[in-house]
């Protein structure tokens, strides 16, 4: 494992008009569990299907129909539950949230909150090179999620949508010891990192299969080490919880505003109302959206129709034993086994699909240092600079780079005519060593030719031969001069040294 030092949560302070003040933030995380069913009904979750047209008897709450519980959910709440090494309750519960709303036909959502599948566990966070957070996990709990009202199609009307309704999410409950909004945003990534290294969530927070509600309140300095100390939350100020965040940049601005009116308000000798606020980014502000209901508001009561869920050990065991290498222990050995610094093997492990292709080009090229090298600089800049693209649409495989990289450790093409012909099977496709037979892109090893090239560089400029000798920094022109005359095909150390020889330097 790398070697971490874990720092205790660096709180961001914001100078009021009166006072300093500092930020105590907790996330809860909805993630869409990637099962093509949902939680009680064997409707399609495909995202994009025609209003409506995903949706079970039990999906729209129609009377006498009765849910059936997907055990792949729950396989993959489980899953992610010893993903974030958290403890697995063997007995959970399925309650009633009653409320109504148009999106929700039944009038309640089925989740658990007195006996939620998944207990206390932690997401270790990383700020900085060798540096981390741990974020500790209060509980995951199941539950369904609500349809999708619309309002922006129609200035008369509003029209609702129940695909989503029923689909399967888990709720993910940090406890309050997120400290600032680069912290919070960070803790998201590595959440929806861990969850698509473990195929229990897509992460994509563009089509809503991650969302936030994000508490923020506000406290004076030493507030927060007295609430780790006794655990009274009182010390820690009001919350308010800004619902629905889809964006990690969103996330990041949302506290800062959100914080900031807190402050005002207390500053100016009132008092913040506890409530589910919502943030509109085109004015950077937040505004209420209602107020904050507690357990007792929604009326929780067991589903009656659910009975309670029981799984053995021995099935906790089998999906343990299905768990990949993750982010973690991935960029440790990326680090021990390639020789790569821990900020390329961050890079390289951020995302599953970039570690899995980079390890391919390693395996081809048999040089893992340089591998990295290529994926980064030059792959991942190449398909940045046309339009971002994701490695799963990049035009060269992880074969074809490997191979690039191949021919630069076996000495059969240099640096410089490894970009020409990276460009080339970018553009055209092919394979490299096929192409660099058929282009006449070798690189020349022939010390006689190379020699040869050099007596003629040094013949024809004899008044650079004695500034050179004068200041050897100056062989330099020389090695550029004899690159250039061999069209860049002329191995540069065998080139350095001949110069040098040739020079009596």
């Amino acid at each position: 494992m790398l070697d971490l030092t874990f720092e205790s949560p660096a709180p961001k302070v914001i100078q009021g008009a009166k006072d300093d003040w500092e930020l105590v933030i907790g996330l809860e995380v909805h993630a869409q569990v990637a099962s093509t069913a949902k939680l009680f009904s064997g409707a399609s979750t495909q995202f994009g299907a025609e209003p409506n047209s995903n949706v079970a008897f039990v999906d729209a709450g129609m009377p006498g129909m009765l849910p059936v519980i997907n055990e792949g959910c729950v396989a993959l709440a489980v899953k992610t539950g010893l993903g974030l090494n958290a403890e697995i309750h063997l007995n959970s519960a399925f309650d009633r949230k009653n409320y109504f709303y148009p999106d929700q036909p039944s009038g309640y959502q089925i989740s658990q909150l007195y006996h939620p599948i998944v207990g206390e566990g932690e997401v270790i966070v990383d700020m900085a090179p060798g540096i981390a957070r741990r974020v500790r996990i209060e509980r995951i709990h199941l539950e369904q999620d609500a349809g999708k009202s619309i309002h922006d199609m129609d200035p008369q009307a509003s029209f609702v949508d129940l695909n989503r309704s029923g689909v399967a999410l888990m709720e993910i409950v940090s406890r309050p010891d997120i400290r600032g909004p680069e912290e919070a945003a960070a803790y998201v990534l590595k959440l929806r990192q861990i969850m698509r290294y473990l195929g229990t969530c897509n992460g994509d927070m563009q089509n809503g299969n991650l969302r936030a509600d994000v508490n923020v309140s506000v406290c004076k300095p030493g507030d927060y080490e007295r609430f780790v100390e006794t655990g009274d939350f009182g010390v820690l100020g009001t919350r308010c919880e800004i619902k629905n965040m889809n964006s990690t940049r969103f996330i990041q601005q949302a506290i800062e505003v959100e914080a900031r009116r807190q402050i005002a308000i207390i500053e100016d000798g009132g008092e913040v109302v506890q409530e589910t606020r919502l943030f509109d980014p085109d004015k950077g502000e937040t505004r209420s959206m209602r107020s904050k209901e507690e357990a007792h508001d929604y009326r929780y009561f067991p589903d009656p129709d659910l009975l309670p869920l029981e799984i053995e050990q021995a099935w906790v065991d089998d999906i343990k034993a299905t768990l990949p290498e993750l982010p973690d222990a991935k960029k440790a050995r990326f680090v021990l086994d390639y020789g790569m610094t821990e900020y390329d093997a961050g890079v390289l492990t951020a995302d599953v699909e970039n570690a899995a292709f980079f390890e391919e080009v390693a395996a081809t090229s048999g040089d893992g240092k340089t591998s990295a090298n290529w994926v980064i600089n030059e792959l991942f800049g190449r398909l940045k600079k046309d339009g971002d693209r994701d490695i799963a649409d990049s035009p060269m495989s992880a074969a074809q780079l490997g191979g690039i990289v191949a021919l630069i450790k076996a000495g059969d093409i240099s640096g410089k005519i490894a970009k020409d012909l990276f460009e080339i099977v970018y553009t055209e496709g092919g394979d490299p060593a096929v192409l660099v037979e058929e282009r006449g892109m070798k690189q020349v090893t022939d010390t006689g030719a190379i020699e040869a090239a050099v007596d003629d560089v040094i013949a024809a400029n004899p008044a650079q031969v004695e500034k050179a000798k004068q200041n050897p920094k100056l062989a330099g022109w020389f090695v550029g001069q004899v690159m250039k005359a061999t069209g860049g095909k002329a191995n540069p150390a065998a080139v350095n040294q001949i110069v040098a020889t040739k020079l009596g330097l």
